[in-house]
């Protein structure tokens, strides 16, 4: 590793598994020391353990308020102060138009809008000017997917606040980009989306045909690009939307 991030502190919401994980890895390879957050305890302790070094593993709920205020009080205790945020905990459901329940859409949205929304601005007393953001956005928000429409509305909104959020915080020169992953099949996909792993992998073939790429994702190439979007390497982009898709979209 080149030590991009070395002495930086990063705090890295959704951290147990997939794409929030494997960016811890890829952090503290880089040098920074990394806070993960997780709502389920034996999975964080088993994130942790993965990651090995450097991190701090603080359970909590992003949609709960309280859990983001105990989240930033143990950084500020532990740390003082943070170089990089990756709001990235969320997740979605399948429900069809007609079928939508405001359970599901209540659901959907407070974990990924509301969610996302105070954990970047409780994190803010706390962010360094110069800092970086990155914003887990989704393919799904430039794409039909059938029965996908409420979570697809999530991540739109997800890729908006960058947009804003780049405007309110130029005083301080702390940038934000929002990461649109493609098809990366996650430990989510069972999860959330109650998929088997037959289905998940003749899901993974199905989409492949459609990828300029010819295959789907892994969490670790995402992982490479936030870290792109928290270094110096992207000193002068803010606001963008970086989509990781195999070209899936861009085509």
């Amino acid at each position: 590793m080149s030590n991009k991030l070395e002495g930086k502190t990063a705090v890295i919401t959704g951290g147990t598994s997939g794409i929030g994980l494997a960016t811890a890895k890829r952090f503290v390879a880089e040098g920074a020391y990394v806070f993960i957050t997780g709502r389920r305890q034996k999975e964080l302790d088993e994130a942790v353990k993965k990651v090995g070094r450097n991190v701090t593993g603080i359970q909590g709920d992003i949609a709960n308020l309280a859990d983001l205020d105990r989240l930033y009080e143990q950084v500020k205790k532990e740390k003082g102060n943070i170089d990089i945020l990756v709001a990235n905990a969320g997740g979605g459901s399948f429900a069809p138009l007609g079928a939508i329940t405001e359970e599901h859409f209540d659901k959907t949205f407070d974990g990924n809008v509301k969610g996302t929304l105070f954990t970047v601005q409780k994190a803010l007393p706390l962010m360094k000017d110069g800092g970086s953001i990155v914003l887990t956005a989704s393919s799904a928000a430039s794409n039909g997917t059938e029965a996908f429409s409420v979570y697809g509305a999530s991540k739109a909104a997800i890729r908006s606040f960058a947009r804003g959020w780049t405007t309110d915080l130029k005083a301080r020169k702390i940038r934000v980009n929002a990461i649109s992953p493609g098809v990366v099949p996650t430990e989510g996909y069972n999860t959330s989306l109650g998929m088997s792993a037959a289905q998940v992998d003749q899901f993974a073939q199905q989409m492949s045909a459609g990828i300029p790429l010819g295959r789907v994702g892994t969490p670790d190439e995402i992982a490479k690009a936030i870290v792109f979007l928290a270094s110096d390497d992207s000193s002068y982009i803010s606001g963008i939307e970086l989509a990781v898709d195999g070209g899936m979209n861009q085509v």
